[in-house]
């Protein structure tokens, strides 16, 4: 099968590394500049990003979207979900009617709060569709742990050629129709991730942060809902098995974030700077959303008002005890 991965991050990266371990797979990933291209290629035998993995010579890099796409059967988007617009309008002139299409991206467009499936369908008209989400951070998944995927679509051929592509590695996907909250848990979890950060800065142990976990399920559930998902989408990989990954560990940039931010505004700022966060902004999105849609969020008011405005992270603490 020919693959083309378009983003090169980290995330990228670690998936072309496992699909390149299928035989029967060619894999090719875009990159976005010329700069970024000869720093992966000078860093292939020792990849620090990735804990000095090796990046397999089978495995092509390019800045063109002609190159990338030309062969390709199956084709996974890999950006910072802020690209999504932009990555798929220069896609377009280069894409065929056979090839399917799988977004790996976790966000929600800041401006115009839509999921990133629609944005792509705004772009580019296609039944050839999917989402692919869960609990697996990009080096676990380029040094073959096991790890578990669903893959979102509403056309099962998509999911066939996933789960061919992926055969051979530990990676084990399974299949959901629900697009909406596959995207929504994929999302809002970066958002919850840095409020048991938050937590953690602030000196507060596991049990509180289960605590915290705990409440948010309700809420997103509930948003799952309003917004035209299936609730059972919560207890999926994308669902509560991606929020615990994400809100209990330091390889969370979300989780880390939060951290910075409970103790040092500079520090927090300058990883912020220094890294991608979508928690950040997508935290953005949500708030934004639930306000245009009237769903009532308590949870999400005030870790916003935390995060942007400002205000005492304490005040996590005095929401969580609040009597019923």
């Amino acid at each position: 099968m020919n693959i083309a991965i378009i983003g090169s991050g980290v995330f990228g990266i670690g998936n072309a590394i496992s699909l390149a371990s299928n035989k029967d797979n060619k894999v090719i990933v875009w990159t976005e500049s010329d700069e970024s291209l000869k720093k992966i290629e000078d860093s292939r035998d020792n990849y620090e990003a990735l804990n000095g993995i090796k990046i397999p010579r089978s495995i092509k890099f390019t800045t063109s979207y002609e190159e990338a796409l030309k062969d390709a059967n199956l084709v996974l988007l890999m950006t910072s979900a802020k690209f999504i617009d932009s990555v798929t309008k220069a896609m377009k002139p280069y894409i065929n009617d056979k090839m399917v299409f799988v977004i790996g991206s976790k966000g929600i467009e800041q401006n115009t709060c839509r999921f990133l499936h629609e944005v792509f369908k705004d772009n580019i008209r296609t039944r050839n569709l999917g989402i692919l989400s869960g609990p697996s951070f990009a080096i676990d998944i380029a040094h073959n742990e096991p790890v578990a995927l669903a893959c979102a679509t509403n056309n099962i051929n998509v999911c066939n050629k996933v789960k061919r592509a992926y055969k051979g590695t530990n990676i084990k996907i399974r299949r959901s129709k629900d697009l909406v909250g596959t995207e929504l848990a994929g999302s809002i979890k970066n958002v919850i991730a840095i409020a048991a950060g938050i937590l953690e800065g602030l000196g507060y142990k596991e049990s509180t942060r289960a605590f915290l976990i705990t409440e948010s399920l309700h809420d997103i559930k509930e948003l799952t809902y309003k917004l035209g998902g299936n609730k059972k989408s919560i207890l999926s990989y994308a669902g509560v098995g991606d929020l615990l990954l994400t809100a209990t560990s330091t390889k969370s940039r979300n989780y880390s974030y939060g951290i910075l931010l409970a103790n040092n505004k500079k520090k927090s700022d300058e990883f912020l700077n220094n890294n991608t966060v979508e928690g950040y902004y997508t935290l953005k999105s949500i708030y934004s959303l639930i306000k245009k849609k009237k769903v009532k969020m308590p949870l999400i008011d005030l870790i916003y008002k935390i995060v942007v405005n400002g205000d005492d992270p304490n005040l996590l603490i005095d929401f969580l005890l609040k009597k019923d």
